[in-house]
């Protein structure tokens, strides 16, 4: 049984700065790269249905890594590598009425693959998500999406470090 504990997405912020955190999971499978994307509950009401890179919430006063292990564990009872991170973004969440600052990183599970669990009320199905299948992937946002391909750029050594 993991820690689980309720997610803050929808926890009113009104005004306030969050900062959250991402893994861009990334698993070889016989020699095809693929991204781990857990799809949102079509319940959440903050993006409900879309594929997402995992993570979440920073708490006050977190490391951000240790930030970023822990959602991760809560939402998949997985551990994992981080590595570094490669992209920075911001949003505005309407439910919370925040905005946040979400920082993405490469990081890769240190338990076997077939140990990943999803609970309900977060996550309803997962996709292994290799480079080719991107421009035929369903419900990723737009800012996902940019950072799914900059995942796979900076890996393939493609990405530049503008624009």
């Amino acid at each position: 049984m993991s820690d689980k504990v309720s997610h803050d997405s929808e926890t009113p912020a009104k005004g306030q700065q969050v900062i959250t955190v991402a893994a861009f999971i990334h698993h070889d499978f016989d020699g095809v790269i693929k991204v781990f994307q857990p799809r949102r509950a079509m319940t959440k009401k903050f993006l409900p249905g879309i594929f997402e890179l995992p993570g979440g919430h920073v708490d006050f006063g977190e490391d951000i890594i240790e930030g970023l292990k822990r959602e991760v564990m809560e939402e998949n009872e997985m551990h994992i590598n981080v590595g570094d991170p490669f992209a920075v973004f911001t949003y505005t969440n309407e439910i919370k009425g925040s905005h946040s600052i979400e920082v993405v990183y490469f990081a890769k599970f240190t338990d076997p693959i077939e140990n990943i669990r999803l609970y309900p009320e977060d996550h309803s199905e997962f996709r292994w998500l290799a480079e080719s299948e991107i421009a035929d992937a369903e419900a990723i946002s737009d800012e996902e999406l940019r950072n799914v391909k900059r995942g796979f750029e900076l890996l393939k050594g493609q990405a530049h470090n503008f624009g």
